[in-house]
């Protein structure tokens, strides 16, 4: 159904190296979580692949793309261009790389912000990218690393925590998304 070979050729071309590393550990770290809660684990892997598919693109870039496409732009993302490859990924997902799968396709699609009422893909996918292999630069790493295994939406609540306060020390601006959907699901777990 999905040729991973190829799609790992492609990236591959698409990606810097260290893009590309990261890149295999979102998707090795997917296809583990997917095991873990009984979900597809191919669609996993190729969610995961293709999540970043659209990182290493310049800004500008990005924002023709939108345009051309008709991928709205918040204000937020007007303001930080960079957080526009997830939407960007998305459709590149779709149209280079052949995905039809809306659930592969939203997992690209909020693998930055996060949204209310994601699917587990998608939860799956958001939590990957933050606790891969590679990473290492978040506090309470090893602790969340161990919770995404236990309780997906505890690890999910945690971890977009650590992101509002870590975006708060270093005063860089907050996606109302994210907020939105800290909010949601720390609501949903309390």
């Amino acid at each position: 159904m999905y040729d991973l070979q190829k799609i790992k050729k492609q990236l591959s071309k698409a990606l810097d190296n260290k893009r590309y590393e990261h890149t295999l550990g979102v998707a090795y770290t997917a296809a583990a979580l997917a095991m873990r809660y009984d979900v597809d684990i191919k669609k996993a892997e190729v969610a995961g692949l293709l999540h970043d598919c659209a990182k290493c693109l310049e800004n500008d870039k990005k924002v023709s793309i939108c345009e051309k496409h008709n991928i709205p732009i918040s204000e937020a993302e007007e303001r930080n261009h960079f957080l526009l490859h997830a939407k960007v990924g998305a459709h590149l997902a779709e149209k280079k790389y052949h995905i039809k799968d809306e659930d592969i396709l939203n997992a690209i699609r909020s693998h930055t912000t996060g949204r209310p009422e994601m699917s587990i893909l998608e939860k799956i996918i958001y939590i990957a990218d933050y606790i891969e292999p590679g990473r290492d630069h978040a506090e309470n790493l090893n602790e969340i690393r161990k919770l995404s295994f236990e309780d997906l939406d505890l690890a999910l609540v945690k971890i977009l925590q650590d992101i509002l306060i870590h975006l708060k020390e270093i005063k860089k601006e907050i996606d109302p998304m994210t907020q939105l959907t800290y909010d949601y699901y720390r609501q949903l777990n309390s």
